[in-house]
C-alpha cells in the first residue's frame, strides 16, 4: 500500500553544488558517437536471449543503420556470446570502419577471456567496470572506498597487459564507475583518475570514461550537473571521451541523455527502441530522430523504420509500442477531427510553399523520411472531423471537397461509424460517399445523354437538350440559361417541383495528362428547401457538371424509400 507520507521511506536525491553550470545555455550542435548495447545489455534483458542466428541478424541491422561502435556481447558469460564474437572476427564480418566492444567485470579470468574473444579484430574496445556507489560498497561488496578503487586499478593493469599480448588489434579501453549516478562525485572522480594513471591515455588514444545512470534516481538536470562536474574536474579532459549510459527508471532517459550531451558528453550508449533491464536503456532511435528534427544529421539512418522495427521485434521477441515516438504504429495517426483538419491543411500548405522546411501541425517529422506513407497519417472513426474525412477522400480518390461539402459528408461518416462501432477504412468511406451522392446511378435522376448549344437569337444564352432517366423513364429535358448549369437547372424545374438555385460551384482536374478526369461540385437548393450538395466525375468538365447537378437533385429525396442514408 502506498504511504500517505512517503518521506518516511524515501529521501529526495541531493542536488549537485554547481552554481556556475553552463549546460542550460548550450545547444546540441553535432551528433555523438553512438554505441549500441543491443547485443549485450539489451540481450541479457530478454526473456529468451538471442541465439547466433538472431545475433547475426541484429548485427547486420546495426551495420545497415550506420552504428559504428557495437557492443557485441559479454564473452565471459558463456559459450554463446564468446563463439558469436569469435565468429564475427574469424569470418571477417566486421567492416573496416566499425569497432566492436565487449564488457567485462574487473577479474583477471574474465578480462583474459574477453581479450581472447576479440583478438584479431581490426579495432576493439574492452569495457571494464565495477560498481562504486555506497549501496554496492556496503551491501554487495562489503568493502571500503580503498578496496573498491583497488579493484578498478587492478583491472586497468590487466587491460594493459592483455593488450600487449595481442598487438595485431588496435585496442581501446573503456572504464565505467558503475552506479555512477548514485555515487559520490568526488569518489567517482578519484577512481577514474586512478584508472587513467594506469592506462596513460593521450589525445591520440583517449580512454573512454562511461558515466552511467545505472539506476535513474533523479531528475535529468541532476544527471547533467553530474556530467558537467566530471568534465570540469577531470585532470586531462582532452585525453578522455565522456560516454553516457542512461537508463529509464524514472521515464526520463531521453531527457537525461540530451542534457548530458549539453553538459559535455561525447558518446551515447543505448539500445534501439530502449530495450534493456527494468525500464530499459536510453532509446537510440528516439535520440537520433530528435536530433534529425532539429536539422542535424545524427549519422544513423532510419529511412526504413518499419524494416528496423520488424527485425528488432523478431530478434527481441518484444513489440514496439504503438505510441512509441517516431516508430509506433499510431504516431502518425490522428483520430481527433481538429487534429485531422490541421494536418490536412498543413500538407496542403507544404505543397504550395517554395522551400522544403517542414511545417505540418502535429507532425514533428515528415513520415516519408522514415519510409511511412501519407495514407497512414489520418484514420477515421466517430470522433473524426470533416478535415480527416476530406483527407482520406483526397488521398484515395483525388477529390478536393469544398469546405461546406466536407461538413455535409462528415455527418454521414460519423453516422456510419456509430452504426458499425469501429474504425472506418478508406473503402468504407468511399462506399458511403458514392451512396450519399448517388455516384452509382441509383438516384431518381440519371443522365443518359445531352448536348449543349448556343442560342441563335441571344448569343449569351445557352441551351441544354438531353435525355435523363427520371423515375425509371427516359425523358427529354431542355432548358435555357446563361450557361450549361443554369440551363440544366431551368430544364429540371418541373421535375423538381421548383426552381433549382445554384449557391456555389467549383471544379478541378483529377490526375494529369491524357488520363486526367474532371470533378465538379455544386451547392444548391430547390426553392426554399434545404441545402443540397452534388458531385460529378467524368472525362470532360461539361459532363461532370451535369452529373453534379443531378447528384444534388437526387439528394433532395434522401430519406424516401429510394434514399441513401438508410442504405448505409
Amino acid at each position: 500500500m502506498m504511504l500517505s507520507d512517503p518521506s518516511r521511506k524515501y529521501r529526495p536525491f541531493p542536488q549537485v553544488d554547481l552554481p556556475n553550470r553552463q549546460w542550460p545555455s548550450r545547444t546540441i550542435d553535432k551528433a555523438p558517437r553512438w554505441l549500441s548495447t543491443d547485443l549485450r545489455d539489451g540481450n541479457q534483458a530478454l526473456i529468451d536471449p538471442m541465439g547466433a542466428e538472431k545475433k547475426k541478424r541484429f548485427f547486420d541491422l546495426l551495420l545497415k543503420v550506420g552504428v559504428k561502435e557495437i557492443e557485441v556481447g559479454f564473452p565471459s558469460s558463456g559459450a554463446t556470446d564468446f563463439d558469436f564474437i569469435r565468429g564475427l572476427v574469424d569470418s571477417g564480418r566486421i567492416p573496416a570502419d566499425v569497432t566492436i566492444q565487449s564488457l567485462t567485470q574487473s577479474r583477471r579470468d574474465l578480462i583474459e577471456k574477453t581479450f581472447a574473444s576479440m583478438a584479431g579484430a581490426p579495432r576493439a574496445i574492452v569495457h571494464l567496470y565495477n560498481a562504486v556507489s555506497p549501496a554496492w560498497r556496503d551491501i554487495v561488496f562489503n568493502l571500503d572506498k580503498a578496496g573498491v578503487k583497488a579493484i578498478a586499478v587492478e583491472g586497468a593493469s590487466i587491460l594493459k597487459e592483455q593488450a600487449a599480448k595481442y598487438p595485431e588489434t588496435d585496442w581501446q579501453f573503456e572504464y565505467s564507475p558503475e552506479t555512477f549516478s548514485t555515487a559520490e562525485l568526488e569518489f567517482s572522480l578519484e577512481v577514474c583518475e586512478a584508472v587513467m594513471e594506469v592506462l596513460e591515455p593521450t589525445s591520440a588514444k583517449p580512454v573512454i570514461l562511461n558515466l552511467p545512470a545505472t539506476i535513474e534516481a533523479a531528475m535529468p538536470n541532476v544527471y547533467a550537473d553530474q556530467i558537467e562536474w566530471m568534465c570540469d574536474n577531470i585532470s586531462v579532459r582532452e585525453h578522455v571521451v565522456i560516454s553516457l549510459h542512461p537508463h529509464n527508471d524514472r521515464g526520463s532517459g531521453i531527457a537525461a541523455a540530451e542534457l548530458g550531451l549539453l553538459a559535455g558528453g561525447d558518446r551515447i550508449e543505448g539500445c534501439l527502441f530502449g530495450n534493456g533491464e527494468r525500464t530499459g536503456n536510453v532509446d537510440l532511435v528516439t535520440l537520433a530522430l530528435n536530433m534529425y528534427t532539429q536539422g542535424m544529421n545524427p549519422g544513423l539512418d532510419f529511412s526504413n523504420i518499419d524494416g528496423v522495427i520488424q527485425t528488432v521485434e523478431y530478434c527481441n521477441q518484444l513489440p514496439v509500442h504503438p505510441r512509441h515516438p517516431y516508430a509506433g504504429e499510431l504516431v502518425f495517426t490522428a483520430f481527433s477531427g481538429s487534429h485531422q483538419d490541421a494536418i490536412k491543411k498543413g500538407f496542403a500548405a507544404q505543397e504550395r510553399q517554395n522551400d522544403e522546411i517542414w511545417r505540418v501541425p502535429y507532425l514533428p517529422i515528415d513520415p516519408a523520411d522514415l519510409g511511412r506513407s501519407y495514407e497512414a497519417v489520418i484514420r477515421v472513426n466517430s470522433q473524426s472531423g470533416k478535415g480527416g474525412v476530406a483527407w482520406v477522400i483526397e488521398q484515395d480518390q483525388g477529390l478536393k471537397l469544398p469546405k461546406r461539402m466536407q461538413a455535409n459528408f462528415s455527418s454521414t461518416v460519423q453516422e456510419l461509424s456509430d452504426q458499425t462501432g469501429r474504425e472506418l477504412t478508406g473503402s468504407d468511406i468511399w462506399d458511403a460517399f458514392e451512396k450519399r451522392y448517388h455516384l452509382k446511378g441509383d438516384g431518381r435522376f440519371r443522365l443518359i445523354d445531352f448536348h449543349e448549344s448556343q442560342s441563335q437569337r441571344q448569343r449569351e444564352e445557352r441551351i441544354f437538350a438531353g435525355t435523363i432517366l427520371i423515375d425509371g423513364v427516359d425523358q427529354s429535358v431542355s432548358g435555357r440559361g446563361n450557361g450549361l448549369i443554369s440551363s440544366l437547372a431551368n430544364g429540371l424545374e418541373d421535375a423538381l417541383g421548383g426552381p433549382l438555385n445554384i449557391i456555389d460551384y467549383s471544379e478541378h482536374a483529377i490526375g494529369h495528362g491524357t488520363d486526367a478526369r474532371a470533378a465538379a461540385y455544386v451547392e444548391c437548393r430547390i426553392g426554399d428547401g434545404p441545402i443540397l450538395f452534388g458531385v460529378g466525375i467524368s472525362q470532360d468538365v461539361a459532363t461532370a457538371s451535369v452529373r453534379a447537378i443531378l447528384s444534388a437533385a437526387n439528394g433532395a429525396w434522401v430519406g424516401s424509400p429510394e434514399g441513401t442514408i438508410s442504405g448505409l
